[in-house]
């Protein structure tokens, strides 16, 4: 006689459940684990615990299983397949996320990890929130061969469908090698940390290739990136620090591209800043740091700067007027007197173009020179780099104003956003001078023949510069032409920015039916 099993009850199968999910949620062990701590890196599961409002995360995916077979992956056990996947909030506001696990087959991407990762894109493309991936992964899961190319290049097509419509932050905690390195460079913003390195092509094959010698860190570690190639946009200490600035950069963002930016604790203190009339040193020639100038027209000085370390003859960042997020676009005359060349260019026509596509208004401070000049320059395309900022704010439909520090000359005049470039207001201060070049060179161009016959060149070289440069480095004349709205008291700007801000947050701009514009590259 033959009994029936008994059916286990629901209370041993929940039991068994949280027992298959605490196996799972433990990633690679207690010994991976403690590599991890050891490196300096925070789990998957501890950075998502930092990163978002307590009680939030709802987890997707954890029961998900690689289907692979070759090379000793029959059989083999990968939690989660390596990735942490799900939805959260991080200050009230929702938003998707993926984690990779480094103690899990390394993080590797293979075709169901990749899944995970797609899914959560696409969720977060549905719903308008952003999405935000920390990379610690050794790369492509080799085993999985062609499918592990394929989940890279779903990956890579849907970071594309996501841009200009979420924003997406990467986090680069860890190894980021090979193709994993081009999500991040589709992405709005990277984070990285020391203890995270980012390449193509690592040290060992570069030597094997080329005979350099270089180490990881070298080669791809934040302060290269940050400072030479500027493929990122933050550097982090470690993943808490990384976290923290993901927070406050996402503050700063709309959830995606059909609102607005939120309203933060509005500041509405303009009365006069007295400060702002001592900041610009009265010699010309002496630089100062436009930070300053943010930081005293901005609430309670608080700038978010983005890519500090890179271009650094022009800042950019986020900041609020009145509650509102600002985008800044600065000249640093402490910095090769604030001059425009091939990498400020890009940093700042990137910069714009993100801004204009979450309905972020921007603020250009200008006291340019011009474009830098040299062989190098103009070898390197200086031409086509330059013309991106001016295609950047030609296209931009957003609040854009512009507020004349002190010298504003050439191209590059057009170039940080004039009137005829779609400056919607521009403001000067007394300081102002705009003009074609400076009046030195102007002078030798326009008098040259005057100086040269005269009984004392010298003299009368510092005579024609004097009269052109009260004749045009002023912004009197740009204000008769109605290409300068106001001159403006440097004590009023916070209160003359406030103002025009809260006229032209209505603003509406319809554009000419097309796919798109082709922009230099």
């Amino acid at each position: 006689m033959t009994t029936t099993p008994k059916k286990p009850s629901m209370q041993e199968r929940t039991e068994a459940l949280l027992s298959r999910r605490a196996q799972i949620e433990a990633g690679g062990g207690e010994k991976r684990l403690a590599r991890q701590h050891a490196a300096g890196k925070l789990s998957a599961r501890e950075r998502i615990a930092e990163l978002l409002d307590p009680g939030t995360f709802q987890e997707t995916g954890l029961f998900s299983r690689h289907r692979a077979t070759l090379f000793g992956m029959a059989g083999m056990d990968a939690p989660a397949d390596g990735v942490v996947t799900g939805v959260g909030a991080v200050m009230g506001r929702p938003l998707h996320l993926a984690s990779q696990d480094f103690t899990v087959a390394g993080g590797s991407v293979g075709e169901v990890h990749a899944n995970k990762v797609v899914a959560m894109m696409k969720a977060a493309l549905s719903t308008g929130t952003p999405l935000v991936f920390i990379n610690d992964s050794g790369g492509a899961r080799v085993q999985e061969g062609i499918d592990s190319l394929s989940g890279y290049g779903r990956i890579f097509y849907t970071n594309v469908q996501l841009s200009g419509v979420v924003p997406q932050i990467s986090i680069v905690a860890g190894p980021c090698a090979g193709g994993a390195a081009y999500s991040p460079a589709l992405t709005d913003f990277i984070i990285q940390t020391r203890q995270g390195n980012m390449f193509i092509t690592g040290p060992n094959v570069i030597q094997q290739v080329t005979g350099e010698q270089v180490t990881a860190g070298e080669l791809g570690g934040p302060d290269a990136h940050m400072a030479r190639s500027g493929n990122i946009h933050f550097v982090a200490e470690d993943d808490r620090q990384a976290i923290l600035i993901a927070k406050k950069l996402l503050s700063f963002l709309p959830q995606n591209n059909t609102e607005d930016p939120p309203i933060v604790e509005p500041v509405h203190v303009i009365e006069a800043n007295p400060r702002l009339a001592e900041i610009i040193p009265a010699d010309d020639k002496k630089g100062y740091d436009v930070r300053e100038v943010i930081a005293n027209i901005i609430d309670r000085g608080d700038l978010l700067e983005v890519q500090a370390g890179y271009a650094p003859n022009i800042v950019v960042g986020f900041g609020r007027i009145v509650g509102r997020t600002v985008g800044f676009v600065a000249n640093q005359p402490q910095v090769l007197a604030g001059v425009l060349d091939i990498n400020a260019s890009d940093k700042a026509s990137r910069f714009i173009r993100f801004c204009d596509a979450f309905n972020i208004p921007l603020l250009s401070l200008v006291d340019v020179p011009g474009f830098l000049p040299g062989v190098q320059q103009e070898y390197g395309g200086i031409i086509r780099h330059g013309a991106k900022m001016l295609y950047a704010y030609a296209e931009a439909t957003v609040p854009k104003i512009t507020l004349v520090l002190r010298k504003s000359y050439g191209g590059a005049y057009l170039a940080m956003c004039s009137k005829d470039m779609g400056a919607d207001r521009v403001f000067a201060w007394p300081t102002a001078e705009i003009a074609v070049m400076g009046a030195e060179g102007a002078a030798e161009i326009i008098f040259k023949r005057e100086i040269e016959s005269a009984d004392d060149p010298a003299a009368k070289r510092r005579e024609m510069i004097e009269l052109y440069r009260t004749t045009f480095s002023t912004p009197d004349v740009a204000a008769s032409r109605g290409l300068v709205d106001d001159i403006i008291d440097p004590r009023e700007t916070r209160a003359q920015v406030a103002r025009a801000l809260e006229i032209l947050y209505r603003k509406r701009e319809l554009q000419p039916t097309k796919k798109h514009g082709v922009g230099p590259t």
